[in-house]
């Protein structure tokens, strides 16, 4: 039982634990990686709310990421890099079912998830941010063998957004399954957001677009945007996601990710998911080096007791226009998510 410290606020705690075993191919060794899945990273999360009358609710959140040997952190010079303790949400709120919702403090920036509407049922270990599976990895030269100073996350994002900051946040009101949110951000950095989701003729759908003045110098402003539709029958479904950075002095860095997927019903503990997907960039980790990856994958629920059971294998590949050419880099991946 848990209880809060004021009579009039109500407590949560949840979270999750969220393990991996990353298998890795980067074109000379083959090793296995424990980590933290960072598609989902392992935290514990309390919520307090209190009704200040029928239409405000004031809200509190504290989320702390637990994630020890995340994957973005581990590469092929340190297997193990030791425990992760983040911050990842501390902020009230005052939320009004007539005017919409005030956040203030460390969250998601209003266009963080404009990127990544998905329905696949795979989240957990694929999504648009596709760097999070093995972010950390360094690529090889094709002439010696030797590791470069480019990881995998240098050369792969979905520009989703500015990501959790230090915020001063709104949400309005949703109206026929939209709303807008904006954001005022720390060092002069702001953004908004249009969401919108909806149901009806056996479909489910999910849509975001956004911008962000990110406050670089070489960068007049930064854009993401996804859809996903789902077939609720048969449970076939896609998600589109493009982002990128409009830049002054050079060409801009673009992203495009495609998904395919199918919600099974083969057992009584949960569905099956399957996806598989296709991502195309330009401009990262320099202007005219271009990427590329591919990736399949497959999550099991068991709905009784808050679990998915994953695996997926990806290929990155990086092509780049100046500097020596780099092996592609394989990753097998297996692991569980444990919700509490």
């Amino acid at each position: 039982l848990v209880t809060s410290g004021e009579d009039r606020v109500k407590l949560s705690i949840s979270g999750h634990v969220s393990r991996a075993i990353n298998v890795v191919d980067d074109g000379k060794e083959t090793e296995a990686y424990f980590v933290d899945n960072d598609n989902s990273e392992s935290r514990v999360n309390f919520v307090g709310t209190a009704k200040i009358d029928d239409d405000l609710t004031l809200g509190s959140r504290i989320e702390l990421a637990i994630s020890p040997n995340k994957a973005s952190n581990v590469d092929q010079n340190n297997e193990e890099t030791g425990d992760v303790f983040e911050q990842r949400w501390t902020e009230i709120s005052l939320d009004s079912k007539r005017f919409g919702k005030i956040s203030l403090g460390r969250g998601f920036s209003a266009t963080y998830g404009t990127g990544s509407a998905d329905l696949s049922g795979t989240n957990v270990i694929t999504t648009s941010t596709i760097a999070d599976l093995s972010g950390g990895m360094f690529f090889r030269q094709k002439s010696d063998d030797n590791l470069t100073d480019i990881r995998v996350y240098h050369a792969f994002s979905d520009f989703n957004g500015l990501s959790r900051k230090n915020r001063l946040r709104y949400d309005s009101p949703k109206f026929y399954g939209a709303h807008l949110a904006v954001s005022l951000i720390s060092d002069e950095r702001y953004d908004a957001a249009l969401y919108w989701g909806g149901q009806g003729y056996g479909f489910k759908t999910a849509a975001a677009v956004g911008i962000a003045d990110i406050n670089e110098d070489d960068t007049d402003y930064q854009y993401s945007g996804s859809f996903a539709i789902l077939h609720e029958e048969t449970g076939l479904n896609l998600a589109l996601s493009t982002g990128g950075k409009k830049r002054n002095d050079q060409d801009n860095a673009t992203n495009v990710f495609v998904k395919a997927g199918w919600l099974a019903n083969f057992f009584s503990v949960g569905k099956t998911a399957f996806s598989i997907d296709y991502t195309t960039g330009e401009g990262l980790p320099v202007e005219d080096d271009e990427t590329e990856s591919y990736a399949a994958a497959v999550v099991q629920r068991f709905d009784k007791f808050g679990t998915e059971v994953f695996a997926i294998y990806r290929l990155y590949e990086l092509d780049r226009d100046d500097g020596p050419s780099v092996h592609d880099i394989g990753v097998a991946s297996m692991g569980a998510r444990v919700k509490f």
